[in-house]
């Protein structure tokens, strides 16, 4: 799972084998989980986040979805 962006305790990647969806990213924070339409971004999926994170990851989708890749480890 090539990971994009890391941004505090927020990983965010993508899977090589979802091909067949529309672009998409994963939003990783333990056992939190959370998928993200990139265009526009919509929340798709959630695992485990409370409201007011969905809101900061999604604001931070937002605000990434077109810078190259950063902020790796």
């Amino acid at each position: 799972m090539p990971t994009v962006l890391r941004h505090g305790p927020y990983k965010f990647a993508f899977f090589s084998s979802d091909r067949s969806e529309p672009p998409h990213v994963h939003v990783l924070h333990g056992r939190r989980a959370a998928k993200f339409w990139l265009d526009p971004v919509s929340l798709v999926k959630n695992r485990g986040f409370a409201d007011h994170e969905l809101n900061r990851v999604s604001r931070l989708t937002t605000e990434n979805r077109t810078a190259p890749a950063r902020g790796l480890a």
